[in-house]
């Protein structure tokens, strides 16, 4: 007993002690933390049970690019010349499983708002007045880059990626038939990375901001960037083609360009250090500058000043 005393109490005055903030202690912030991952799994789940109710919907959303292409010129999405391809279930819970997904995905990307929101409101009472007007707007960038790469995903990448495979399967002499659970993973990942890849340019200038990296050193390595650019684009495509990995690898060598100028533009700037100061030669008028002499070093015994005792005279 007496050990698991002493312990209890060096875990308090060694660990949780210096965590303790003036105004809010260690425990209060965790019972906040567990209130606010509650409340966001609430919202989650609330809106997962409106997806589910349209899961179908949009299933048949997610097909839309399979045989369509989107115009922007006419903002509508045009038929394209494949065949109508079925779609088939290998499992009996396949198309039931594909539901689930669809519907978990769409409410995790729904509801990334309030998620954030609370995220929000946990953090900001421990940051600064210049961390909040940095971390605010970087916040709201990068939902709203998220968002727009599953939009470009969805109206053009996939769209062209999809004609692609599937025609080239048809001009081989292939009857199309697609597994419902092959085409729903291929699609949503497809989405996700996407999503993902515009968050590149505010990544790195995260990055400048912090003082980890700068233009130049992003300029330094550029082949290795678009090497990694395509290595990365095998790992993640979905099928081992060179065509999708190309259609991911691009954009994203793109995107570390942008992070280049984002990188120029927002990054850290490091103070110019003051040159040394210099004396004027005398004599001869010439007007030669020279460098001051350095002071010399003083003794440690010179420097202390000790304490006068009564009675005793300097």
């Amino acid at each position: 007993m007496a050990g698991l005393k002493s312990f209890q109490k060096w875990l308090q005055d060694s660990v949780l002690a210096p965590l303790e903030d003036k105004k809010m202690p260690v425990m209060e912030h965790l019972v906040e933390l567990q209130v606010r991952l509650t409340r966001a799994v609430i919202a989650t789940g609330v809106v997962f049970v409106a997806t589910f109710f349209y899961a179908d919907t949009l299933v048949q959303w997610l097909r839309i690019p399979l045989q369509n292409m989107f115009v922007p010129g006419k903002l509508q999405w045009v038929p394209t010349d494949l065949p109508v391809v079925p779609f088939v279930f290998l499992a009996p819970a396949e198309a039931l499983w594909q539901n689930v997904k669809v519907a978990g995905l769409f409410a995790l990307v729904l509801s990334t708002p309030y998620i954030l929101w609370e995220i929000w409101q946990f953090v900001v009472p421990g940051l600064h007045v210049q961390e909040r007007r940095f971390v605010g707007p970087f916040v709201l960038l990068s939902t709203a880059a998220f968002y727009a790469g599953i939009l470009f995903s969805f109206f053009f990448v996939l769209p062209f990626a999809l004609n692609f495979l599937v025609s080239y399967g048809v001009n081989a002499g292939f009857i199309p038939q697609l597994s419902i659970a092959q085409y729903v993973g291929f699609a949503l990942w497809f989405l996700l990375v996407f999503g993902l890849i515009f968050e590149v340019p505010l990544a790195l200038t995260l990055m400048a901001k912090l003082g980890w990296v700068d233009a130049p050193f992003l300029k330094r390595y550029r082949k290795w960037a678009f090497l990694g650019a395509f290595v990365v684009a095998a790992i993640l495509t979905p099928t081992p083609d060179p065509f999708n990995q190309c259609l991911m690898a691009l954009p994203m060598y793109v995107f570390y360009e942008v992070g280049i100028v984002g990188a120029g533009i927002f990054g850290k700037r490091v103070p110019a250090a003051s040159p040394a100061p210099v004396a004027r030669a005398s004599g001869g008028g010439t007007g030669m500058l020279k460098p001051m002499p350095a002071k010399p070093a003083v003794a440690a015994e010179e420097q202390y000043v000790g304490v006068p005792h009564a009675g005793r005279r300097s």
